[in-house]
């Protein structure tokens, strides 16, 4: 498994990182454990959870996530191989169980969701830890169009970062990113942390697949100029690409079968890309899944591609795409769908 540079840290993290936002809702603790167990024994070494997980978020399964990984950790050993990367929730109402009222990102919010995080982890720091969504009103979880707030009363950049370097500071946390961010918002964090000598910020995790390129319209620049690259989600649009629900399918015991709320990849126009995505694969003898996966590694303002899997049969899947190089015909292809249907699943 090849390794790259996490930002300008010296950190090394595989092309592939393990995501784990169904250990705990789609997959029991046993299942964990064995994708854990495969993923490491493929080479990776980079583990990515949040205190929200498991998806979708229930007060009743709530850091189940981190707890499995937790429990692995402490069975397993090996800590200091592993990159662990988590995420603090930003503001909502959507999730009235976690700190409410009044969870932002401040003071009193992420040192109450680092420790907890900590806790369940079962360690004493956290690699990378990195702020979910913003604290203040923009334009994320699919907005396009961006409508400014009459009134902000959002917690400071400059706030946050500070409460992040005292974090850094006790040795909690190496380093810290972020999570569904603009191209102002990380371009802002940078500036303040140069200014301050704050943490700098050495990643974005936002969407980014075949049906979503939107990261290279003003992130991707920003990416590669400030060494500060991309950790892909949602890289398959949860499932839509590896074909399984073509043409109204919904296979038994699949994301969208079971949760009916994930409509953001099955629109028409995702729908029309992803059968156009499919036959460019089955054209040229390719996994679709892989075809799709093998696309988002090879770019160049990506660190990392988060995989995610409910059964070992998907994750091995999911491993083999690091084998496969598209050619230039393919990319063509590719290209050719994306300039007919840019984007259609934001």
């Amino acid at each position: 498994m090849n390794q790259r540079p996490l930002g300008m840290t010296d950190l090394r993290v595989s092309e592939l990182c393990l995501g784990t936002m169904t250990f705990g809702e789609q997959n029991t603790e046993a299942e964990a454990f064995a994708q854990l167990d495969r993923a490491v024994d493929a080479g990776i070494n980079f583990i990515d959870t949040a205190e929200i997980y498991p998806v979708p978020p229930k007060a009743e399964t709530q850091g189940a996530t981190e707890r499995f990984i937790g429990n692995w950790l402490a069975e397993r050993g090996g800590r200091e191989r592993l990159i662990i990367a988590s995420k603090v929730a930003g503001p909502g109402d959507w999730i009235d169980y976690l700190r409410m009222p009044g969870r932002r990102l401040d003071r009193t919010n992420i040192e109450a969701a680092l420790d907890a995080s900590l806790k369940r982890l079962q360690t004493d720091y956290i690699d990378l830890y990195q702020l979910h969504w913003p604290d203040r009103e923009t334009n994320y979880f699919g907005q396009l169009g961006y409508s400014h707030p009459e009134t902000d009363d959002s917690v400071p950049l400059l706030e946050t970062l500070q409460v992040l370097d005292d974090l850094v500071k006790a040795g909690k946390v190496r380093h810290v990113g972020l999570s569904n961010e603009t191209p102002w918002g990380t371009m802002r964090m940078l500036a303040l942390a140069e200014a301050h000598g704050l943490p700098r910020i050495v990643s974005i995790q936002n969407p980014y697949s075949l049906l979503n390129r939107s990261f290279e319209v003003g992130l991707a620049e920003v990416a590669i100029r400030e060494h500060c690259g991309l950790l892909a989600y949602s890289p398959l649009a949860f499932g839509m690409l590896s074909g399984k629900y073509l043409n109204g399918a919904r296979p038994a015991g699949a994301r969208l079968t079971l949760f009916s709320r994930f409509d953001r990849y099955s629109n028409a126009e995702a729908e029309q890309a992803t059968a156009d995505y499919c036959a460019i694969a089955q054209r040229h003898g390719l996994d679709p899944a892989q075809m799709a996966l093998a696309f988002v590694t090879s770019r160049p303002f990506v660190t990392s591609n988060i995989i995610g899997a409910t059964t070992l049969e998907q994750l091995e899947s999911n491993l083999a795409s690091t084998s496969l190089t598209l050619s230039d015909e393919v990319l063509q292809a590719i290209e050719a769908v994306h300039t007919r249907q840019p984007n259609p699943s934001p």
